[in-house]
């Protein structure tokens, strides 16, 4: 597929501004990032969507159904009188982890589902569309309340899988050794390496987290607005670029166990890492970094990605620095969002849009004190993934939608190149396992502000 000047999904139009009442503008918005979808698969072909490398990847052939599941199992089955599903059996193949709805397909065995194929898959989202068309439409419905916060969440699980179509993309072509592209292209490298400074805060009572009724689209584990207490700090004003990785591969940094953690350091010796995920170099030294868009070479002022928790906090502690907390990230990003104007909405400084590419870019320095906190890569942070003070999942299955994963995994903030726009926000809350590394992840340094550590 060519690279178009804008694609399907990558607007800016905010469905989230919209009346809560006002169905006709959902109905519109679904049919927007439903095709989104299907326009990011365009480029693929058939043998690619049933690809899965590890248990952790999706094929994209099971985002595009289960995306269509959720709706037909949170809304039309309950809500829509009459509705016929398109097949019965599906409610098992596709559930992804609501117990409370039934018995779930072995996620490690997706990528053996050689049926449904594609077109069927295609024909199964298109009879839930025509479906959740006509549900949309009775805005009478005694329930219409329910059915559009259901459809707000849905579509909002449907920007999720377009994210993960993206990453397990990615690490299902790496898997191959022809290295095949999901949109070939040849990428920019920097000129200049946006020299990495420090910006302080000064602490105190912050606010973290939203209210449970915002104006705008959040999910549950955003909530409840909490204060919380930070000592002063400072934050690096870019993440970690691929430079500065080179220099701790270079000092021996994936061979010393003093900057690791026990289990980071059991993951390094069991995976035998020597370098983060995708980078790869030729006969001749020189490093290489396989990307969407191919293996390209290494740009070293672009931002470090894919690396895990475990790597993050070796760097950190390398570089005489450490991790942020999310609520010292949050305070950061919404004191940094204060100072625009006051309809500025976060600036995405990952994405090649004009290009349709996807992959973090290098930090320009004159994007604000605190460059590509948003949309270049998603940063880890010291927190362990756990509720707020005070939150409360909703009732039923569709409680367990963020809920019952606060455990073992830890935050991420800020979004990143394949992020829908519509996540891009302070208080958005990611979580993975700290060895995880197939996600655009990254780190920003951060320092206790104390007369020793001030530069």
């Amino acid at each position: 597929m060519n690279h178009p000047a804008r694609q399907v999904g990558d607007d800016d139009t905010d469905d989230d501004c919209m009346s809560t009442d006002d169905a006709a503008a959902l109905l519109t918005r679904y049919r927007h990032v439903r095709d989104a979808s299907l326009v990011h698969c365009a480029s693929l072909q058939t043998e690619d969507f049933g690809l899965q490398a590890v248990p952790e990847t999706s094929p994209a052939k099971w985002h595009l159904a289960h995306t269509a599941w959720f709706f037909e199992t949170f809304l039309l089955r309950p809500f829509l009188q009459g509705y016929t599903e398109y097949n019965a059996g599906y409610a098992y193949l596709f559930n992804s982890y609501y117990n409370g709805v039934g018995a779930q397909f072995p996620r490690a065995e997706r990528g053996l589902l050689s049926r449904p194929t594609v077109e069927e898959v295609i024909r199964y989202r298109a009879h839930v569309d025509h479906a959740m068309a006509q549900l949309l439409n009775q805005q009478d419905h005694r329930d219409i309340a329910v059915i559009l916060s259901r459809t707000r969440l849905g579509l909002h699980h449907e920007y999720q899988h377009q994210e993960l179509l993206f990453t397990d993309l990615k690490y299902n072509f790496h898997c191959n050794p022809l290295l095949p592209a999901w949109q070939p292209a040849t990428l920019p490298v920097s000129d200049t390496q946006t020299p990495q400074t420090w910006h302080r805060f000064a602490g105190g009572l912050s606010h973290l987290g939203v209210d449970e009724e915002p104006d705008q689209f959040c999910f549950d584990n955003e909530t409840p607005r909490h204060q919380t207490l930070l000592q002063p700090f400072r934050l690096a004003t870019r993440p970690l670029c691929n430079a500065e990785v080179l220099a701790f591969i270079e000092d021996g940094g994936y061979r010393n166990p003093a900057l690791w953690l026990a289990d980071g350091w059991a993951r390094v010796q069991e995976g035998r890492w020597q370098h983060p995920l995708y980078w790869q170099q030729d006969a001749h030294g020189a490093w290489h970094n396989f990307t969407l868009h191919g293996l390209q070479p290494l740009d070293p002022a672009a931002t470090a990605c894919h690396l895990s928790a475990y790597e993050a906090d070796a760097l950190a502690r390398w570089a005489g620095a450490r991790l942020p907390t999310e609520a010292e990230w949050e305070h950061a990003a919404n004191s940094q969002l204060a100072a625009r104007s006051p309809a500025a909405s976060p600036a995405l400084s990952g994405h090649f849009l004009d290009q349709g590419m996807r992959h973090p870019t290098a930090a320009a320095a004159d994007t604000g004190p605190l460059q590509q906190l948003f949309g270049s890569v998603w940063e880890w942070t010291a927190n362990s993934y756990s509720p707020y003070p005070g939150y409360r999942p909703a009732a039923g299955a569709i409680g367990e939608y963020n809920g019952k994963f606060m455990c073992n995994q830890l935050v991420l903030r800020g979004g990143s190149c394949v992020s829908a726009r519509q996540h891009i926000r302070p208080s958005y809350r990611n979580f993975f396992y700290p060895g995880d590394r197939w996600q655009f992840s990254g780190v920003r340094l951060a320092r206790d502000d104390r007369p020793e550590t001030a530069r």
